[in-house]
């Protein structure tokens, strides 16, 4: 008989074709031997069902035997919906985990799996049910922390094991929280620590948050069972939590799959469910387009645009209204790279504006009209310093000429840094410079929204000055970086999923919940049969009814005024926009450049300094 067991996660699907040799012994099941005819290990993208289409016919060639009887067992945090909808046996996680150390390896007395967002351990004592553990609600110690740092460092996440192995020094780095450690890996890179060491430092940390979190305080002796993709693809890591354990190699079985080690248990498991066996024709009647359909939603939002002509004609109408006034030109900012809207500089006065922030450094070049000549976006690396002055360097060269700066500002999070370092003549907060290029826009803004990669600012606007200022605290969710992970983790680039976004027909409720708790609201999505559109659009909802429930806490609409302006780069993303107007009945409006409107701003308080 064989037996197919498929691990559907949060952002991969696993599948394992085994068959299990005949047994030595009724009374001793361990003497089975379970072999491994085929495996397949794929991103899912939000769309587990279809790749599952896409991956059975390769796995079922290795079916000999057409004739024979298939068990199916399913397993992973996306599974549960699944299996319900294919009407087949669901095994947890981690009881499946479990099954492949109870019959194929009875010397083990612990088990320690990392997967994409969680940690788990399996501690096994003879006569005793096994004590499971697993990770709570941190993503610390998980793959995600992992590939979170690889980001950070600008290299793949493949390479952190080469870069680990030729490490000198090993730092303390909070594994905890991504936010806390994202500061102790930029205070590495602002140290110019190598990235080997920091790779290494890395590893250690998800080691040591791992044994604290989930052994407290149980010993672990040998023999110890590591499984799941980090422990598979990154040898390194395996040494660091070894060391951590104070053990050796000769302690640890490291499988031959062992990323596919919930998938073979729960192929295992899979005999128990007589409804789960099927001949090889029925086992591809079943992941058919009939049986993988979208099953109903349990809760939707109306959609943002109606279809594409809906979308363009709305963009239309902004671009009109507020694309180009004061501001002369179309721009399309590229991280890392400049943009020239104007070389024709000669006898014009020119001024500088610069947002530098915690991870990037955006610069303006205005002239005497407030028309745009150049912008540039750059990420920091860790040095506000280095990055101004390469960005000046970059519009020297772009501009093919030496620039004269009649007034020049800075703001955000380097403004009393760049203003001292490079001499510019003025620094203002960020509030002021966000109003600033607000009301140039708009001269008779009454509420402006800047969202960036991890704050939030709202500006109440009365009789042309600043009434009063709210900003986040310490919750990310509804910022940009809240959508730029979720649009990463599901396999697209952020551009693609606002379009998508834009295009949706029944956007997922998500809530307001932070990061960590939408997991697994996403995860019920999937379940559910969401598609990727209805997920992505249901972000743009959740971006705005946090902004609008939980930080402001608005008793009503009303007090935003009738002249709503929004910058900061998570508006480039237009589904956004739509959101807010559709959740307060209010027209929005936006210039062509919201990731640039601080530096936009200081550059227009140069100006007017000047005159």
């Amino acid at each position: 008989m064989y037996r197919l067991g498929i691990d559907i996660g949060s952002t991969t699907i696993k599948m394992a074709l085994i068959k299990v040799e005949s047994q030595k012994s009724k009374d001793r099941p361990s003497d089975s031997k379970p072999v491994v005819l085929a495996t397949d290990y794929r991103r899912h993208n939000a769309e587990p069902m279809k790749v599952g289409q896409e991956m059975i016919e390769g796995i079922l060639g290795a079916v000999s035997d057409q004739h024979s009887a298939i068990t199916i067992g399913i397993t992973g945090s996306v599974g549960m919906g699944c299996a319900q909808r294919l009407g087949v046996g669901f095994h947890q996680e981690v009881i499946a985990a479990a099954e492949v150390v109870k019959q194929l390896y009875p010397d083990v007395h612990c088990l320690v799996d990392i997967g994409g967002e969680d940690s788990k351990m399996i501690f096994f004592e003879e006569g005793c049910v096994p004590e499971m553990r697993m990770n709570g609600n941190c993503a610390g110690g998980t793959g995600a922390f992992i590939d979170q740092t690889a980001t950070l460092l600008g290299v793949e996440t493949s390479e952190l094991n080469a870069l680990a192995a030729k490490a000198e020094h090993v730092y303390p780095i909070a594994s905890r929280c991504g936010v806390f450690s994202k500061t102790d890996i930029q205070n590495l890179i602002s140290r110019s620590v190598s990235k080997e060491d920091i790779a290494a430092s890395m590893l250690h940390a998800v080691s040591m948050q791992v044994v604290s979190a989930l052994a407290r305080g149980t010993e672990v002796h040998p023999k110890i069972f590591l499984c799941g993709g980090p422990f598979a693809y990154i040898p390194e890591l395996r040494k660091h939590l070894l060391q951590a354990l104070e053990m050796t190699e000769e302690d640890c079985i490291v499988p031959e799959y062992t990323q596919f080690i919930p998938a073979i248990g729960t192929a295992l498991l899979s005999t128990k469910e007589q409804s789960s066996k099927y001949n090889l024709a029925q086992v591809r009647t079943l992941f058919s387009n009939d049986h993988c359909g979208v099953a109903p939603l349990s809760g939707t939002l109306p959609p943002l645009f109606a279809d594409e002509a809906d979308y363009q004609n709305w963009l239309s109408d902004k671009q009109k209204k507020y694309g180009h006034k004061e501001i002369n030109g179309s721009i399309n900012s590229i991280v890392n790279k400049s943009y020239i809207v104007n070389r024709q500089i000669v006898n014009q006065k020119l001024f500088l504006g610069v947002d530098s922030g915690s991870t990037t450094t955006k610069l303006v070049l205005i002239n005497e009209k407030g028309q745009l000549l150049f912008t540039d976006y750059s990420y920091n690396n860790g040095n506000s310093l280095q990055a101004f002055h390469s960005a000046l360097q970059r519009m020297r060269d772009a501009l093919g000429q030496d620039i004269e700066i009649a007034g020049s500002c800075s703001t955000g999070y380097g403004e009393q840094l760049l203003k001292t370092a490079f001499r510019l003549d003025h620094g203002i907060v960020e509030t002021m410079a966000h109003f600033m290029a607000a009301k140039n826009l708009q001269p008779n803004v009454s509420f402006v929204l800047d969202i960036g990669g991890q704050d939030m600012k709202a500006i109440f606007v009365e009789n042309g000055s600043i009434q009063r200022i709210e900003i986040n605290e310490a919750c990310s969710s509804g910022c940009g970086s809240f959508i730029m992970t979720f649009a990463r983790q599901l396999g697209y680039e952020v551009s693609d999923f606002a379009h998508m976004a834009t295009l949706a027909q029944h956007p997922y409720d998500l809530g307001t919940r932070c990061t960590v708790f939408m997991n697994s609201k996403v995860k019920q999505a999937m379940r559910e049969g969401a598609q990727v559109d209805d997920i992505a659009a249901g972000f743009s909802y959740s971006v705005i009814k946090n902004c609008l429930y939980k930080v402001l806490k608005l008793q009503s609409f009303d007090q935003l005024g009738e002249h709503i302006m929004v910058q900061g780069g998570t508006f480039r993303n237009h589904s956004v926009v739509r959101a807010l107007e559709s959740l307060t009945g209010k027209e929005v409006g936006f210039g062509p450049i919201p990731e640039l409107m601080g530096a936009y701003g200081c550059a227009l308080y140069a100006k007017g300094g000047q005159r």
